[in-house]
């Protein structure tokens, strides 16, 4: 009778272990920058995947071929922080690794934007505040020729893959939840508070608006900017800071509300210095650590940093892990935020 019962209970205690590794398994994070093997001046683009297979594409960006970059795979859901070109993606890699890791070779984007090429070739949904959206939302329109609608929900669920390009556009504090087919559990996005601006690079513009616009040097603002917070179904809970200075919200909604453990921090001096990125991380959000991009300069040679960098003096600061996000290299992290795999 022991015996039987010690099978019993040895059986048990692996079928746990076995579904507890399958819960617990790893987020994939793999930054697409201009360079295999670098962090570069002009990379912005990031890929998220979910353990249950939802991937996410942040901020596109000038990194990227556009729809076509064979780096992409399926792409279910794209996010744009704010509308400047850096990010929304008014020009585009030339080719492949063209250029140099400080002057990349791009062309230009236009009139579509590289994330709403990504969009309409990956049938991918978009999510960003929504007069931003909706500017995306018509671009998509024109390279498809086909209505960007609003993409469907079910039960308050958005189910991928989609059939179509659609919108799942919200305003600050709004969130959606992606959820793959057989999983058990979603992956949710909130965007949320940035400081910062949001025009858009008047190359991405109408003939007629573009001519008014340049009279007086000016552009069109598309909606607040914003950041965003995806949490994963593994627990992981990532802060997509977006372009912006240090503000408030920091603490109270990404640290205190939502409980940010790992953050990706976009770090650019006329935004944010590596003083008030060092408070924001130590004091304000306190994750468990931070991946820095978007740090306008050429960080690594050879995929390792240059101690005169301004990204090392940043990593200098912080109290805990800083992750470079070199291109094409992916990191794997747990539910608490801890680097696995694939991280310097």
């Amino acid at each position: 009778m022991k015996s039987k019962t010690l099978v019993f209970t040895v059986l048990t205690s692996a079928l746990f272990l076995a579904c507890a590794s399958g819960y617990a398994q790893n987020v994939k994070i793999t930054p697409l920058g201009s360079h295999a093997g670098e962090l570069c001046e002009r990379d912005r683009a990031t890929l998220f995947e979910d353990p249950t297979g939802v991937r996410i594409l942040y901020d596109a960006g000038q990194s990227v071929t556009g729809g076509n970059d064979p780096r992409l795979g399926e792409v279910h859901m794209v996010l744009l922080s704010h509308a400047h070109g850096d990010h929304m993606g008014d020009r585009k890699l030339k080719a492949l690794e063209a250029g140099s890791c400080e002057k990349v070779d791009t062309i230009s984007a236009a009139p579509h934007s590289t994330t709403a090429e990504i969009a309409a070739a990956k049938h991918s949904a978009i999510m960003m505040v929504s007069p931003m959206g909706a500017f995306i939302a018509r671009k998509i329109q024109n390279i498809t020729g086909k209505p960007t609608d609003n993409c469907p929900e079910k039960g308050g669920v958005l189910n991928v893959p989609f059939a179509a390009s659609c919108q799942a556009n919200a305003q600050l504090g709004g969130s959606r939840i992606l959820k793959a087919p057989g999983a058990t559990a979603g992956v949710e996005i909130t965007i949320v508070p940035a400081s910062h601006d949001s025009t858009v690079s008047r190359e991405l513009l109408t003939d007629p608006q573009k001519a008014a616009l340049a009279v007086d040097n000016t552009s069109l603002y598309l909606g607040p900017p914003s950041g965003y917070v995806i949490k994963f179904t593994n627990g992981l809970t990532v802060y997509l800071s977006g372009d912006t200075g240090i503000h408030t919200e920091m603490k109270s909604v990404v640290g205190d509300f939502h409980k940010a453990n790992l953050v990706l921090l976009n770090y650019g001096s006329s935004a944010i210095s590596a003083y008030s990125a060092t408070y924001a991380m130590n004091e304000l959000i306190k994750p468990s650590a931070v991946i820095a991009t978007h740090v306008n300069e050429r960080a690594t040679t050879s995929g390792k940093l240059r101690p005169e960098s301004r990204t090392a003096a940043l990593v200098k600061m912080q109290k805990r892990p800083v992750h470079l996000a070199i291109s094409g290299r992916t990191m794997e992290f747990d539910g608490k935020a801890n680097c696995v795999a694939g991280c310097n």
